[in-house]
């Protein structure tokens, strides 16, 4: 969830393990090239990783003031699922969250009564023990000293971790495989200036109790937010200190910029235009895509991308042509797990390689769609 931006939709859970050869097929068939499949982190292809902030790397919400265990309590009211029985009661249908919903006539708690403070204490006690698990997982290390950047004090007077571990432990596996990559924040919220800051700290004052060895990374950090903002007339502007890109000169313009982004940095997105687009993909979060460039890939990691298109966050341009200027909006099932991950929080929360995965699925299904365009 994006702050204020997202309490209006219903974030959902993340994506399952998929992967296999099954999946991979229903991608986007443009995804051609030459590259071998199976060289992996060898493969010589930039990652630009475009990563959304709450309820994808951060538990919390700033402008909403929920601190970690409110941010919690709400999320697991949109992946548990039930329907209205025929006497107007509500039947559940899930015993533990889950992405998917069970059945075609399910629906998330969420979207059937809207936003419920202290829904595990009610009418979802019997998600109790997941809110409970889970925020054991995020505790700040038992008797070291909470960081004023990177950790956060919640409702019940712990200290949590602000900034998922797992992202950290996706930095340390993509510079481990010697990956050439950038990591690109995009936000509808306000908490971009702080991650940045957060991050920032973390990479080069190795104050991380879990990772004190981050500075030895040397990874940069762009201090500096930018902005991305979408209109009728303009088409989308892109904005960071003194740099100015348009959609007006081509979107070609927009793609050579963010493939050639390094370190880590970040931009907040326009969140009126998608709520003026009815929150479809046709306003969300822009990502250009080029199926016949071997040297980048563009994966975006938000909990918002949904295979539905009309509830979804990210709006995949794909360009028709080799350097060509035209593009098309693909649907979201033709991308997701290619190009696009939809973020499983509470997996996030618990397993630390859990974004390591999900980009090398994305590798792997970007590396058989070149393998089959090729062919």
């Amino acid at each position: 969830m994006e702050d204020v931006a997202e309490n209006n939709k219903d974030p959902g859970l993340g994506a399952e393990e998929h992967g296999g050869p099954g999946r991979c097929a229903a991608a986007s068939s443009e995804l051609a090239g030459s590259v071998p499949r199976g060289v992996e982190a060898r493969d010589g292809r930039k990652l630009v990783l475009h990563v959304d902030l709450n309820n994808t790397v951060l538990v919390s919400d700033a402008v909403t003031g929920q601190g970690t265990v409110a941010a919690l309590d709400y999320f697991l009211t949109t992946v548990t699922w039930g329907r209205m029985d025929q006497h107007g009661s509500w039947e559940w249908l899930s015993d533990s969250p889950s992405l998917h919903p069970p059945s075609s006539d399910a629906v998330s708690y969420y979207s059937q009564f809207g936003r419920t403070a202290g829904f595990t204490s009610g009418a979802g006690r019997r998600f109790k023990a997941v809110l409970d698990e889970h925020l054991d997982l995020l505790r700040w290390p038992e008797g070291v000293k909470g960081d004023k950047e990177l950790s956060v004090q919640g409702e019940d007077g712990r200290s949590y971790h602000w900034i998922l571990p797992s992202f950290f432990q996706l930095l340390q596996d993509l510079v481990r495989d010697g990956r050439d990559f950038a990591i690109v924040f995009r936000t509808f919220g306000s908490d971009l200036p702080r991650v940045l800051r957060a991050v920032s700290r973390a990479l080069s004052d190795g104050v991380h109790p879990l990772f004190p060895d981050l500075p030895e990374l040397k990874l940069s950090v762009n201090s500096t937010p930018g902005k991305i903002r979408c209109s009728r007339r303009g088409g989308v502007v892109l904005t960071r200190g003194e740099d100015r890109v348009s959609s007006r000169d081509g979107e070609r313009g927009l793609y050579r910029y963010l493939s050639a982004v390094t370190g880590l940095g970040g931009f907040q997105d326009h969140f009126d235009w998608w709520a003026s687009n009815t929150f479809s993909s046709r306003g969300g979060k822009p990502l250009w895509i080029d199926p016949f460039d071997p040297q980048v890939q563009h994966v975006f990691i938000d909990d918002n991308i949904r295979e539905n298109d009309a509830d979804t966050i990210v709006q995949p341009k794909v360009f028709l042509q080799p350097g060509g200027a035209d593009t098309r909006t693909a649907a979201t099932a033709e991308l997701y797990d290619v190009s696009l991950v939809q973020t499983d929080l509470l997996r996030a929360i618990a397993d630390r390689g859990y974004f390591t995965r999900r980009v090398a699925v994305c590798q792997d299904n970007y590396q058989q769609n070149l393998q089959q365009g090729a062919g």
